[in-house]
């Protein structure tokens, strides 16, 4: 049995503006998918359309990831190969809390300085947690979606 491939996928308002948001609260590089874009332009394959013009590049509009730095990525499409979260662009808000969250990890004493940071990208701090099994803040990204930061 082959252990399998998978990606994170989050629902979003504006994709472009979460994936700027994720990829430096991880530190992780927005995908770049110009060159498959152009390619399919060029075939005919997509419409003018179902792409928009981003940092003077090609950019699908309702789609856009992020993925590890260390990680591999397809070079034709831009698409990475490992560590990535997707974000797809959805009609309808968010509604309530997310039943799946995405955790942060600080070096050990630098979870104060790593909110501040992340509260300067655009998150705001929900709520402290101090309970018998660790420390925590609760964020949510400027979309509203709840993480934790440790």
């Amino acid at each position: 049995m082959t252990t399998l491939h998978w990606k994170l996928v989050i629902d979003a308002a504006d994709p472009h503006a979460q994936a700027a948001f994720w990829g430096e609260v991880l530190h992780y590089e927005v995908e770049d998918h110009s060159a498959l874009i152009d390619r399919l332009l060029g075939f005919g394959a997509v419409p003018e359309a179902a792409t928009v013009r981003l940092d003077d590049r090609r950019a699908w509009r309702d789609l856009a990831a992020v993925r590890h730095p260390d990680d591999p990525c397809e070079a034709e499409s831009g698409t990475g190969l490992g560590r990535r979260i997707l974000f797809q662009r959805v009609p309808e808000p968010k509604t309530g809390k997310n039943r799946l969250h995405l955790d942060v990890h600080a070096e050990p004493g630098r979870r104060d300085d790593e909110v501040a940071r992340v509260e300067g990208l655009g998150a705001a701090v929900s709520r402290h947690v101090k309970e018998q099994g660790g420390e925590w803040v609760i964020m949510t990204d400027p979309e509203g979606n709840e993480f934790c930061v440790h």
